[in-house]
């Protein structure tokens, strides 16, 4: 079997080759449209939202997966696709390869958008704690856990300072609700974009499917085999996912989503493929 497909170059089979042509497409329109147009409305439309903002539309949960944020994020992105979706396509053949990159993709935004959900209702739980009760330990609590996507955290921090030294001091009050409110808006007008979940899908069927091929990251240069990496980048994923730290705006539970509605479906596929009906 040869998996680069017939001929002296790299043949694309054509689910592959229209998901690299509707990504490319659509990033360029969205660059384009903020850059020369001064508009993000596809961004607004297109991206994910979280369910508790008003910018949620339902289609959205496929739309995301078509979006990417810069130039970096969808070569990645179209990187990992050419090179397992390929694979997994001539493997698998067209039909097969549509279904599954289609529900890793729904499957990374659902679980993205359940996690999501539980995060942002114990932030405006603890917003609406705050409005009823304010003072400084609610304040620094709704800060630390979500004030760093605002574009006032310096400030901010600036401001929890002074309220540290003078915590009884109620003209510290009305500042502080202005803030808690700015920290909700900036969270539930964060979008999430990008194949990422789908492309982590193909990741995983590509090592269930060839355990024994070595990949290679770019940054460490050392060959494993793909049974080994595949884990090991899941738990890693699974790490930054929980832990949550500030500096990062990755959505690692999509990446998990999508992993795990690809490991699934490989199962399935694998149990089912010597059934006779």
């Amino acid at each position: 079997m040869s998996f680069f497909g017939s001929g002296h170059g790299i043949s694309l089979p054509p689910v592959v080759k229209n998901i690299i042509i509707i990504n490319v497409v659509l990033f360029a329109v969205t660059q384009l449209s903020i850059y020369v147009f001064n508009t993000d409305i596809l961004l607004r439309h297109l991206a994910l939202f979280s369910i508790r903002s008003p910018l949620f539309e339902p289609h959205q949960v496929v739309t995301h997966m078509f979006m990417h944020a810069n130039l970096a994020h969808i070569f990645f992105n179209m990187f990992g696709v050419f090179m397992f979706g390929r694979i997994l396509e001539q493997l698998w053949g067209s039909k097969k390869m549509l279904i599954f990159y289609t529900v890793t993709g729904l499957g990374a935004a659902i679980l993205h958008l359940a996690v999501n959900y539980f995060q942002m209702s114990n932030m405006l739980s603890l917003a609406n704690e705050f409005q009823a009760t304010p003072g400084y330990s609610l304040f620094n609590q709704i800060v630390t856990k979500y004030g760093s996507r605002t574009g006032h955290y310096d400030q901010m921090m600036n401001f929890m300072q002074q309220w540290f030294y003078k915590p009884d001091d109620l003209s510290f009050v009305e500042g502080g609700r202005q803030y808690v409110a700015q920290i909700i808006e900036s969270n539930l007008m964060i979008p999430m974009v990008g194949a990422s979940g789908a492309v982590f899908g193909l990741l995983i069927a590509f090592a269930m499917m060839f355990p024994d091929v070595e990949l290679m990251l770019i940054f460490l240069p050392i060959p494993i085999k793909a049974k080994y990496f595949v884990p090991f980048y899941a738990l890693l994923e699974l790490f930054f996912g929980v832990a949550g730290f500030q500096w990062d705006n990755v959505a690692h539970f999509a990446h998990l989503g999508g992993a795990l509605f690809g490991f699934i479906l490989v199962k399935y596929w694998k149990r089912n493929q010597f059934r006779i009906y």
